[in-house]
């Protein structure tokens, strides 16, 4: 495909950052609009992101394109009332998380459970993996355990819980703290927040993965991943106090991070907020260390998660579907 749009150029994160930027938004709107009229598709496949996309399906719907979701926005855990949205503008809903077909027919909106994309991402990245002396070879490491430190790819998110992280490990001087650096922000965004103790790696996520001991990680699609690598891992999260007070108010999940979600109890640790500090960072790290009480209560967790997930495949099971309706 080709890319007209840069996703560092869309993504907003927290209710005021949207409003700060809604002449931009508002912008990339019109162009989008214009861009899917001067390519004429036969179907428009709209994925997550539904602030922007349930804009442009409704949009679309108007203009007789057949529209199709695959990964179904976050309905579930706050404005469900977006399902009747949905159900009006969406000719199919591809759904990637086990509980949200049950979700949907309780709205009677019949979806599509394909599985969850990841679990070919990560069979794909096998024929990729190097062993971790190449690793630490190529990246200069050190000869220690490593602790791999995802601190998410937005600016905002990397600069709130980038230095909170950092502090959090500083004491566990017998590992390397490794941070997977997200290839939209230049090196010299990072450097200010870097210490002597840490090295950063730019696209690289799952090969620090491969041959981390534990993990420190921002909520999202992070957490799933690294519980994919079988990972012990903290989740964090932390956002400026008028969004977080405003989504706690809107948000009807008992759990951030996708691996509680998918199993439905408390797997790994969430630092939400004012919790999210160097002091609890350390706390629910020691334990999940090798060695530590509650590690292999964790790595048996994230088997049955793997299991949970519907097998691989996802991504071509929605192909094979978009051109038997396009036939």
């Amino acid at each position: 495909g080709d890319l007209v749009k840069h996703i560092r150029d869309l993504a907003f994160m927290g209710f005021i950052e949207v409003i700060a930027n809604l002449k931009t938004i508002l912008g990339n709107i019109k162009f989008c609009k214009q861009d899917i009229l001067d390519y004429k598709p036969d179907v428009l496949v709209l994925v997550d992101y539904p602030g922007f996309n349930l804009r442009i399906a409704e949009w679309a719907k108007s203009q007789g394109i057949k529209v199709v979701y695959y990964i179904s926005p976050q309905i579930w855990a706050w404005k469900q009332s977006r399902v009747h949205k949905i159900k009006k503008v969406v000719d199919k809903m591809f759904v990637i998380l086990p509980f949200e077909k049950d979700f949907y027919k309780k709205f009677d909106y019949d979806v599509e459970f394909v599985g969850h994309p990841l679990l070919d991402a990560l069979k794909n990245f096998e024929t990729q993996l190097i062993s971790k002396e190449q690793f630490i070879e190529q990246h200069k490491l050190r000869q220690l355990p490593i602790i791999a430190v995802l601190p998410g790819s937005r600016k905002q998110e990397v600069l709130k819980k980038l230095p909170i992280m950092l502090e959090a490990l500083k004491s566990l001087t017998d590992y390397q703290i490794v941070i997977a650096g997200a290839t939209s922000l230049s090196p010299e965004f990072y450097q200010p927040m870097l210490t002597d103790q840490c090295t950063i790696v730019f696209g690289q996520t799952y090969q620090l993965l491969s041959h981390a001991e534990n993990a420190v990680v921002t909520s999202g699609t992070a957490t799933l991943e690294t519980a994919l690598f079988e990972v012990p891992e903290v989740v964090c999260y932390k956002s400026s106090a008028i969004s977080y007070t405003i989504a706690k108010k809107l948000i009807k999940i008992k759990y951030i991070s996708l691996v509680n979600l998918i199993m439905d109890k408390p797997v790994v640790a969430e630092l939400i907020q004012s919790e999210c500090n160097p002091i609890r960072i350390l706390e629910e790290l020691k334990p999940i260390l090798v060695g530590g009480s509650k590690r292999n209560d964790m790595l048996a967790d994230f088997k049955d998660l793997k299991n949970k997930l519907g097998g691989g495949g996802a991504s071509n099971k929605v192909a094979q579907s978009l051109l038997k309706s396009i036939d």
